[in-house]
């Protein structure tokens, strides 16, 4: 490998690092905001399958799941 092959692979890979790196502070500071809510997240989806019939049939499909293998 050639001295100039080196610094393109060099050059790529700093590159490849701050774009990891700008990505990364992204998902902090997403994180850290979610930290300081007050409201637990599971509040706002609390209740919203509230008279679904597709969530119904997935419950009773677990349900049914459930018995059959506390029955082997």
């Amino acid at each position: 490998m050639t001295n100039q092959q080196i610094e393109e692979q060099s050059q790529k890979l700093e590159t490849r690092v701050e774009t990891l790196e700008k990505e990364l502070a992204k998902i902090k500071q997403t994180l850290a905001e979610s930290m300081k809510r007050k409201e637990p997240w599971w509040l706002k989806v609390a209740g919203s399958f509230e008279n679904d019939p597709t969530f119904d049939e997935a419950v009773r499909f677990g349900q049914e799941w459930r018995k059959s293998t506390q029955e082997s």
